[in-house]
């Protein structure tokens, strides 16, 4: 196969992920709108006598979960989060009534709305006029037994049905991980051709159904390193598949099909036939004459993007002046590896935990973090970082911890970690190695709850 890994990467780097400016922007329409919603539920409750409050936090659920939203979803950019109530305190609420609840205490802080907050079959949707939209799934938890580890959680729909809004999140998160995390790769890529013909193309499966149809072409990632070979082979392996069986069911849950309507067959169907008619253009990247620009037309007609038409200008203005194409590339390959505690288990904050940091260099101590950020005093290069938590939460807990490395150097280094490890120890210890603005969060958990966090910052200069 033509060797088109660096330009597909760059592609992916430039035009399929997801800008921080952009995902930060969902995150803080994400937040506005959970902020609204519980000083809605609190003039809701004294206007009406009631006492409903939201028993963990709220749980992005989705795309955002999975960060799995591409560049050319941004004129339908939608945000899942699943809000969470005791069953208890909902009482007889039936699921209608539920939702209506929620329209009114949102009505109360979305006054601004050209569209006001709806009720419909699965959530509570608020629209912005610029093509972003929130749904609220209502759940409602218990346990069977006061003693239990876990909540069992039903969803709000037309009935309330059991559904844990973690399991499909945790899913993926685990399917990627498993696949060395280049399973979030294919499924962005795989979301920008069914998006590439938004006037002409209507009707192709959602990032869910996409994800495990991905997923289950483990010959693919297991037997090809490059990008470009591992994408081809994946989207040849969903078509081979499809021309077979075009029924996807839920990958928690076996008997329960993700074709709930009519029109998802549809669906099925123009991706099937989508897929056959656009890799037969990728056909010319395997002949051993295939040049550099009949490879670059290939995916040109697959992915029918402007960024590979102006590859192939590129490489005339510069084979007329210099005979052979130079270029830097500036994707920078990394493992997204970082985990986030409410992907994990339900988030409500009840108890204090403090954190600090105890700098050491050849074992003497320099200073306390905090102390030396008030100070302006500089973190270089190969200290010893020796954390520190303190909490109030009464005994038995378990402890977590999360060092996530932030910057071009981390990247490049493939090392930004973020995962999420119980140690069971409310002390850690870390050694400082690049410039970047890193940061340490401890969380504590009790009885399968994350009842106190706490996050510190670690900034590295150069030395």
């Amino acid at each position: 196969m033509y060797d088109l890994n660096s330009k597909v990467k760059k592609f992916y780097g430039e035009h399929v992920v997801l800008p921080k400016a952009d995902k930060n922007n969902l995150l803080n329409k994400k937040n506005i709108n959970i902020k609204r919603l519980k000083e809605g539920l609190k003039d809701y409750n004294e206007k009406n006598k009631t006492d409903y409050k939201l028993a963990e936090e709220p749980v992005v659920q989705g795309s955002v979960a999975m960060s799995t939203v591409t560049q050319n979803e941004s004129n339908d950019y939608d945000i899942d989060v699943a809000i969470i109530f005791e069953k208890d305190n909902l009482g007889t609420l039936g699921t209608t009534a539920t939702k209506n609840m929620i329209v009114n205490a949102l009505k109360e802080k979305c006054k601004q709305f050209n569209t006001e907050p709806e009720a419909k079959t699965n959530c509570v949707r608020i629209v912005y006029a610029d093509g972003y939209h929130i749904d609220f799934a209502i759940y409602r938890r218990y346990k069977k037994e006061e003693t239990d580890d876990k909540y069992i959680y039903e969803h709000c729909g037309s009935e309330w049905r059991e559904r844990n809004p973690r399991t499909i999140t945790q899913w993926f998160l685990d399917e990627n991980k498993a696949k060395n995390y280049k399973l979030r790769e294919v499924v962005r890529l795989l979301k920008m051709f069914c998006k590439s013909r938004p006037d002409s193309w209507k009707n192709m499966p959602g990032g869910l159904i996409l994800s495990v149809l991905a997923n289950e072409q483990n010959g693919a990632f297991e037997s090809y390193d490059r990008m470009d070979e591992r994408f081809y082979h994946v989207i040849v392996g969903i078509r081979d598949r499809l021309a077979l069986d075009k029924e996807v069911y839920n990958p928690t849950d076996s008997d329960s099909s993700l074709k709930l309507v009519n029109k998802d067959s549809t669906k099925m169907d123009n991706l099937y036939n989508r897929l056959k008619d656009k890799i037969e253009k990728l056909d010319i990247l395997f002949a051993d004459s295939c040049t550099y620009k009949q490879a670059v037309e290939a995916w040109e007609a697959f992915f029918n993007h402007e960024y590979w038409t102006e590859q192939k200008d590129k490489e005339q203005r510069f084979s007329k002046s210099y005979g052979t194409l130079f270029e830097s590339e500036v994707y920078i390959d990394y493992k997204e590896t970082e985990e986030f505690i409410h992907n994990m288990m339900p988030v409500n904050i009840q108890y204090g935990l403090e954190l600090d940091c105890k700098v050491a260099r050849n074992g003497n101590t320099v200073g306390w973090i905090q102390s030396m950020s008030r100070q302006r005093k500089v973190l270089l290069p190969g200290h010893d970082l020796n954390f520190v938590a303190r909490t109030d939460t009464p005994s038995p807990f378990q402890v977590y911890w999360k060092v996530k490395n932030k910057g071009e150097i981390a990247k490049k280094e493939d090392c930004v970690r973020g995962q999420i490890i119980q140690t069971n120890k409310l002390t850690h210890t870390e050694v400082t190695s690049f410039k970047g603005d890193h940061y340490v969060e401890c969380f504590i958990v009790k009885n399968g709850v994350c009842v106190a966090r706490k996050k510190i910052g670690v900034d590295i200069k150069v030395s």
